[in-house]
């Protein structure tokens, strides 16, 4: 029997998350490899502990958390703000497992079931770990509601009387065969049986992004899908598997097992796969494919090729023109998406205006046309975006600080500057030099002005400039130690261009510095976008080419520089990383 010890850590929000830790057999001798579990909705690290012994795994660590809002860990029981907080807790656990036990992820395996599996997989997707293997036990993308139209009915109530929590249906002898584990599932006092639902109409919709964006995933990845199972669907789960971009991938299809996939009566089935799998992976060297020529090859290239095409057929062409007609009577009485048609929707001066995020019209229906315009999930997304930029900006700038350096920073296309100016506006300690740059007259302009209007016209300067011209960018000076390169990269799908603009800042930074920049690796309105907003290049339309996260850090990591940390909204569009030049 392995010898448990009960831990915690503090997670990204403040919030304390228990876990239990099982040291590998021999502890004379520390094992690099580790395996980290996570649990089925409503329970808990104890439901789990039993797999420490059953894998038969003895070289491993094994860590396996109680999630927020469960067991031992704090959060309302049943509760989260949103699916991403769930997600963030898992970089976090993995973060402190790493630092404190001496791992590195490509050493780490994860075995996830149920709502577990959907916040390993969404963790997998947004995060791009490099971890060894996942396998996922009956992944919860889509739970069996058994109500006709229940999920749109809870979405009306919630949007009507705010969050409520709905109990859990399910009996415990549908859940596994084994009658004892049946028996104590009733008995033990830790389960939770309610979930908000909130968090459970966030499972659906972070499920649907990661199902039908599965390409992305490149880990090694097993599926053991119950063949009974009484909670979940099937197809979802079979959608995933297909859509999964690495081709070490296996399903398993398990005939009468009901959900609790790692808790049934014949688990040892299950487990014997998922042992075999985790070693084979262990066998040979960690791999993670190249996506550098993901411009050119690869299911974004086709995505943004489809969209540069014509609608097809009789209708969709009548359509889209009936939108963009509807868009310039709008542009008439919302000054919002009158700058859009004017300058671009994504022009610095959009850019602007969204941050400012104050409705605005020629009349009252006017104001309620650029409210709605201005709560399009895309620009709710940009202005998360603005909200980690500063977040990881006070960090870079603390960084250099704590190092006694001085601070130096170039923002190579800052439209207007303004989360910049934002950030350095409410620091104690401001950088020494900051330059702004951009193309656009316009945003160059504009930005000098709000620079006057901030007071910070002794540290600040704006000037015009190529962000994709390596040698402009490699003679800066002063030297920059830390560069910004925001909302930028996202509009150009050549990845060439990104890469000379790299390797202009990597020749800039000394080693050491540090480099903020931002990816758009999904985006659940670029049919839209393409078919119905214009571009600030000559009013053409809007097509963007998605980077898979993986594609731009590999693309930053090319240039010299090596990823820290991350932020992603609750809706997986923007991200925003800190990295720091190593070479």
């Amino acid at each position: 029997m392995r010898q448990q010890q009960e831990k915690s850590f503090i997670s990204h929000d403040g919030c304390q998350i228990f876990y239990r830790y099982w040291p590998a057999v021999d502890s004379d001798q520390q094992s690099n490899q580790a395996l980290v579990l996570f649990h089925r909705g409503h329970e808990h690290s104890g439901r789990v502990a039993h797999l420490a012994d059953e894998l038969a795994l003895p070289d491993f660590q094994i860590f396996a958390w109680d999630a927020r809002g469960n067991g031992q860990s704090e959060g309302e029981r049943g509760d989260a703000p949103n699916f991403a907080t769930l997600v963030k807790d898992a970089q976090c656990f993995i973060e402190h497992i790493t630092q404190e036990y001496g791992l590195n992820q490509q050493d780490i395996a994860i075995i996830a079931q149920s709502v577990g599996a959907v916040i390993a997989s969404a963790w997998v997707h947004d995060y791009v770990p490099n971890i060894r293997a996942l396998v996922l036990a009956s992944p919860a993308f889509s739970v069996k509601l058994y109500v006709p139209l229940a999920v749109p009915g809870l979405k009306l109530l919630y949007n009507f009387k705010g969050n409520f929590f709905v109990n859990s249906y399910v009996k415990p002898n549908l859940l596994t065969h084994d009658a004892e584990r049946a028996r104590s599932f009733t008995q033990d006092p830790l389960i939770t049986r309610p979930i908000s639902v909130r968090l459970l109409l966030d499972l659906y919709s972070v499920s649907d992004r990661i199902i039908k964006d599965a390409k992305a995933i490149t880990v090694p990845t097993q599926l053991l899908v119950s063949g009974s199972d009484y909670v979940v669907r099937r197809k979802p789960q079979q959608q995933f598997y297909d859509n999964l971009g690495t081709p070490q991938k296996e399903c398993h299809i398990l005939p009468g097992f009901f959900h609790d996939t790692l808790g049934e009566k014949d688990r040892h089935i299950a487990l014997e796969r998922a042992r075999r799998f985790i070693l084979g992976c262990f066998a040979s060297p960690a791999y993670t494919p190249s996506r550098l020529n993901a411009d050119r090859v690869g299911y974004t290239r086709l995505e943004t090729d489809n969209l540069t095409l014509p609608p097809s057929g009789l209708v969709k062409p009548l359509y889209w023109k009936f939108i963009k007609a509807s868009l310039k009577y709008a542009g008439k009485i919302s000054h919002g998406i009158k700058l859009g048609l004017e300058t671009g929707f994504d022009s610095g001066s959009t850019l602007d205006y969204v941050y400012r995020n104050e409705p605005a019209g020629n009349s009252k229906l006017g104001q309620f046309f650029d409210y709605l315009y201005l709560q399009s999930i895309g620009w709710r997304g940009i202005r998360q975006r603005k909200l980690n930029l500063e977040e990881l900006l006070k960090e870079a700038i603390s960084r250099l600080q704590q190092q006694n350096d001085k601070v130096n920073i170039v923002d190579i296309a800052a439209g207007h500057g303004r989360y910049i100016l934002d950030t350095i506006t409410q620091i104690a300690h401001k950088p020494d030099y900051v330059l702004l740059r951009d193309y656009s007259d316009i945003n160059v302009r504009d930005g000098q002005t709000l620079i006057e209007q901030k007071g910070l016209s002794d540290i600040v300067r704006f000037e015009k400039g190529d962000a994709f011209d390596r040698q402009q960018l490699a003679q800066l000076s002063p030297k920059p130690n830390l560069a910004i390169v925001s909302g930028l990269y996202e509009l150009f799908g050549d990845n060439q261009l990104i890469h000379n603009s790299l390797a202009g800042l990597a020749d800039a930074i000394p080693v050491g510095g540090y480099l903020i920049y931002t990816n758009q690796p999904w985006h659940p309105q670029l049919t839209f976008i393409a078919r119905a907003l214009t571009s600030h290049r000559d009013g053409q339309p809007w097509i963007m080419r998605r980077r898979t996260q993986l594609e731009m850090d590999q693309l930053v990591a090319q240039a010299g520089f090596k990823k820290i940390t991350m932020r992603i909204d609750q809706w997986g569009i923007f991200t925003v990383s800190l990295a720091q030049r190593i070479h």
